[in-house]
C-alpha cells in the first residue's frame, strides 16, 4: 500500500478514534478529549495518550507515551495489540474494523460510576461486543446451525453475528474468525455476559481451531434465552441442545446455561411452574440436571428430565430428524404439553 493511502486509513480511523480506543485498547479510559492507558499494547495505566479530537496541536488519533517516549497513530494502536508483523494484515484489520457498526460512546467518563474500565471478560466488555454484532439471518452462522439440523428460529434474538470474532490461541498471533454470538441475560433481560462460537469460513463447522468456543462475563445463575418463558420451559446445557429440543417443539421457551456446571446453578423464574431440564448424557449432565431438577422441586416446581438416546439431544436431532425427535420427546413431555406445544408443531 502506498504511503498517502496508509495516511488516509489513518486518517478514517482517527475520525473515529474513541470507537477504535474502546476496540482496542479496553483497559483505558477516556479523559476529556484523550483516551488514556498505559501503553501501545493495551496494558493498564495512564501513560499513553491517545487524542480523540482534531485540534491545533496534532490530528485525531495520534498518540504519546509520556513513560516510554513512544509514538505514532491508530494503525499502530492495532498492530500492538495485535501482535501483528505484516503491514497488509494491518491494513485488512483496520478496514475490517471501519466497515463494522460502532457503539455510542458510554456514560460521561467524569461521572463515577464509569471511571472503572471495562476488564477483559467482563458484562461490560461482553456488552461492547454484542454491540458490534448483527442478526443472524442471511450470514453463516444460521448456516452453521442448519448444518446442525436445527430448524426453529423463532424467539432466536438472543442469537447474533460477529464476521471477524478475535481469537486469541495460547500461542501465536491472534486471529479472526466469524462468529455465532449469544447474549447471556439475567431473570430481567440484562445482559451479563456473552457466548462465542467461531465458525469455518462457510458455516459448514466450527472454526479448525484448538478452542472453538469461549464464554466472557458473569454466567452463574444466567443463560441464552429463546422465547419468553413464563409458566412453562425447557432448560439445557448448550446452545445446540436446546435449539434442538425447541426445533421438535417450537413453542416451547428454553434457555442455554452453556455447562454442566452452570446448569445446575440456573436461576429460576418465579413465575415458573413446570421445567423440563434436557440433560446431556454422560456424568456430569446427568448429575448437574438432577441438581436442576432438585432445586427446582424444593421451589414448587415441577420438574420433568428429558432424556436424549445419544450423547446429546443434538446428536439425535441429526441421527433421527425432526419427526424422529419429536416421536422421542412425545413420550416424555406431559399429556397437557403435549396438547399445548406438540400439536402446534406437528
Amino acid at each position: 500500500m502506498a504511503r498517502e493511502n496508509a495516511s488516509e486509513l489513518a486518517q478514517r480511523l482517527g475520525r473515529e478514534a474513541e470507537a477504535v480506543c474502546r476496540h482496542y485498547l479496553g483497559n483505558g479510559r477516556r479523559q476529556g478529549n484523550y483516551w488514556q492507558v498505559g501503553d501501545v499494547r493495551n496494558a493498564p495505566g495512564r501513560s499513553m495518550f491517545v487524542r480523540l479530537k482534531a485540534s491545533p496541536k496534532g490530528a485525531a488519533g495520534k498518540w504519546i507515551d509520556a513513560q516510554s517516549g513512544e509514538h505514532g497513530d491508530l494503525l499502530d494502536v492495532i498492530r500492538e495489540t495485535l501482535g501483528l508483523v505484516d503491514f497488509a494484515d494491518v491494513v485488512e484489520e483496520a478496514r475490517s474494523f471501519l466497515s463494522l457498526p460502532h457503539p455510542e460512546p458510554g456514560p460521561d467518563p467524569r461521572m463515577p460510576h464509569s471511571r472503572t474500565p471495562a476488564p477483559g471478560g467482563s458484562p461490560e466488555a461482553s456488552r461492547r461486543l454484542l454491540a458490534m454484532t448483527q442478526p443472524i439471518a442471511g450470514t453463516i452462522a444460521k448456516t452453521y446451525l442448519r448444518h446442525r439440523g436445527i430448524t426453529a428460529f423463532n424467539g432466536t434474538d438472543a442469537l447474533r453475528f460477529h464476521p471477524r470474532c478475535y481469537y486469541r490461541p495460547d500461542d501465536g498471533p491472534t486471529e479472526a474468525w466469524p462468529a455465532l454470538i449469544a447474549s447471556v441475560t439475567d431473570l430481567r433481560g440484562r445482559q451479563t455476559g456473552a457466548h462465542r462460537t467461531w465458525l469455518a469460513l462457510d458455516g459448514s463447522a466450527k472454526a479448525p481451531i484448538d478452542t472453538q468456543r469461549k464464554a466472557m462475563g458473569d454466567l452463574n445463575g444466567h443463560g441464552v434465552r429463546f422465547g419468553i418463558g413464563t409458566e412453562v420451559q425447557a432448560a439445557g446445557e448448550g446452545i445446540e441442545t436446546v435449539l434442538s429440543v425447541r426445533s421438535a417443539l417450537p413453542d416451547l421457551p428454553g434457555v442455554a446455561a452453556l455447562s454442566a456446571a452452570h446448569l445446575g446453578a440456573l436461576l429460576l423464574p418465579p413465575t415458573l411452574r413446570r421445567l423440563y431440564v434436557a440433560r446431556d448424557n454422560g456424568e456430569a449432565g446427568e448429575a448437574m440436571a438432577k441438581t436442576l431438577a432438585e432445586r427446582a422441586e424444593a421451589a414448587g416446581i415441577e420438574a420433568v428430565l428429558l432424556v436424549p438416546t445419544l450423547g446429546d439431544f443434538n446428536d439425535d436431532l441429526a441421527a433421527f430428524g425432526v419427526d424422529g425427535l419429536r416421536a422421542a420427546l412425545r413420550t416424555q413431555i406431559l399429556p397437557q404439553d403435549v396438547a399445548r406445544f406438540m400439536m402446534l408443531a406437528a
